[in-house]
């Protein structure tokens, strides 16, 4: 990259950071606890399944397939390939940056996994795939926020995450089989 493109998203980065509403103080621990670990996205599938019969139960498999397709790519594919270090800790102006990841910050794994399961979800069923938009872009932006990441690592991520969403699209028995073990789970 760059010495200007670094500058600008330096800048970029505490400038975001640096926002301090008090809705975001609160939401951002919030935010990044559901996220972790994909917790949110499983319990999203979960409520998916559980309200949308067939449609739901497609979406929310399709999702999760997704999801774990995008967070391989990002997490043991491009992380190890890129190493690029998370924001320095003088970038983020308050004190959610303790608890950051080792992990190499290029491409954020969190919101590749929102956004794979986001736009999975939106293929099969629209206006469930609209309601996860709201949770995948607050995951992005928390990730800004709390110091994890540049913005060109989120949006890295963002776009691994819909190429992974495409690519991951079951085929019939695949899609039979998730379908089975959804309601499985939910049962």
């Amino acid at each position: 990259m760059g010495e200007r493109v670094q500058q600008l998203e330096r800048r970029l980065t505490h400038r975001l950071a640096s926002y301090d509403a008090e809705l975001v103080r609160r939401a951002r621990p919030l935010v990044g606890e559901a996220a972790a670990h994909t917790r949110l996205w499983w319990a999203a599938a979960a409520l998916i399944a559980a309200t949308g019969a067939p449609r739901g139960v497609r979406a929310a498999g399709n999702g999760l397939l997704a999801m774990g397709v995008a967070e391989v790519a990002a997490n043991t594919v491009v992380k190890p390939l890129w190493r690029r270090r998370r924001p320095p800790q003088e970038l983020i102006p308050h004190d959610g940056v303790h608890d950051r990841p080792d992990s190499p910050s290029f491409p954020s794994g969190h919101t590749a996994a929102a956004t794979a399961f986001t736009v999975a979800v939106a293929r099969v069923w629209p206006r469930a795939g609209a309601l996860c938009a709201v949770p995948a872009a607050l995951v992005a932006l928390e990730r800004v926020h709390s110091g994890a990441h540049y913005p060109s690592d989120v949006a890295a991520g963002a776009a691994l995450g819909a190429a992974a969403a495409w690519a991951a699209r079951p085929a019939p028995l695949l899609r039979a089989a998730l379908r089975a073990r959804v309601r499985k789970a939910l049962t």
